[in-house]
């Protein structure tokens, strides 16, 4: 018997992230469609308990969306809110009261043990356990006394793509919910957009020439666009294996904005809306020092950069706009990886589940 050969694709270098991407646009209307209510009716449960400060606790790709729901219960619920450090409760015991405090575990596997072992002796505490997985079976749902799917389906390559935006969207309608407003009407052309932005590839692997031999990269943004930068940055090194650093534009400008030169490339996420507006005065100097400047955002701030990607940002409210922003910046990674001759579905040293204690 003739074994049928492999199709053409099967082993092409990026065809699972490229899937993966593509996939985007019918994760979130998933989300909007059939995980919505319930995320509702979980915010609900959650605000009848009036927790009086929210803690954020993630890793990787997982810790800049936990950096943007941050953004959004500090802006749209006033809420205090702060990002933990597991080791203090994994490897130095530490027990703090946190009574009626909300306790937010972020984590697509839901399978590392210091987020299981953080989350179990912060639920020990009194606090409200919230876990966020793409699986609600894990061990970190069980230990949990709430759970959100962010129904992303299977994920099989390393880099995390669809689970990133899901987990915003998801995160999104949750703190909608805590303040009782519908937040499906506001996201409802978020998977249309995607769509669009997906089919830009071509646009995306012309920018993707400009970083082939890069040494090193800057990204940077503020507000709302400050997690899609630490985002990208991540995609970036584990793809590509760039070191590329992000920073607050405002933290750039104290000290780091020394480094950056007419030969390094700095990618700016704008905003449309008042992160885009305090931005404008590091753009300012970053031009001034003659960058090559590549700007991800609105049409007017891509045409004063050297390069850029425009996207249709007045179409959604600010606290939206990152589930767009990441996505030329996926395709960003997955093309310069493949321009540098490497294999993004599999970066080298990395696990899908990273099980640190």
């Amino acid at each position: 018997m003739t074994a049928t050969p492999p199709a053409p694709d099967q082993h092409r270098p990026g065809r699972i992230m490229s899937r993966e991407m593509a996939e985007q646009p019918a994760v979130l209307r998933r989300l909007l469609t059939k995980g919505a209510p319930e995320i509702r009716e979980t915010a609900r449960r959650i605000a009848a308990r009036q927790p009086r400060f929210v803690l954020l606790t993630a890793r990787g790709t997982s810790d800049n969306a936990a950096l943007y729901a941050k953004y959004l219960l500090e802006i749209l619920l006033g809420k205090p809110c702060g990002l933990t450090s597991m080791s203090t409760t994994t490897a130095y015991g530490a027990r703090p009261d946190l009574t009626d405090v909300l306790v937010i575990t972020i984590s697509q596997s839901g399978g590392s043990p210091d987020l299981i072992d953080s989350t179990r002796a912060a639920r020990e505490a009194g606090a409200v356990t919230l876990a966020v997985t793409n699986n609600p079976d894990s061990p970190l749902a069980a230990v949990s006394e709430f759970h959100i799917d962010i129904l992303a389906g299977p994920e099989r390559a390393l880099p995390a793509t669809k689970t990133y935006t899901a987990s915003l969207l998801a995160l999104y309608l949750f703190v909608e919910g805590l303040r009782g407003v519908d937040g499906t009407r506001a996201a409802a052309r978020l998977p249309e957009l995607t769509e669009g932005i997906l089919a830009r590839r071509e646009e995306v692997r012309v920018l993707a020439g400009r970083y082939r031999f890069a040494g090193r990269m800057v990204l940077t943004s503020r507000g709302y666009g400050y997690p899609t930068a630490k985002e990208a940055a991540l995609k970036l090194m584990e793809t590509s294996y760039i070191p590329a650093l992000s920073y607050s534009g405002a933290d750039l400008l104290h000290g780091p904005l020394a480094m950056v030169d007419n030969v390094s490339p700095v990618i700016a996420i704008v905003t449309d809306g008042r992160g885009g507006r305090a931005l404008q005065p590091v753009l300012e100097r970053l031009r001034d020092r003659g960058a090559d400047l590549v700007v991800i955002g609105p049409r007017d701030q891509v045409d004063l950069a050297s390069a850029g990607f425009a996207l249709p940002a007045e179409q959604v409210a600010e606290e939206l706009q990152p589930v767009l922003e990441i996505l030329p910046l996926q395709m960003l990674a997955h093309e310069v990886t493949l321009a540098r001759g490497q294999d993004p579905d599999a970066p080298r040293a990395l696990a899908k589940v990273t099980e640190t204690r």
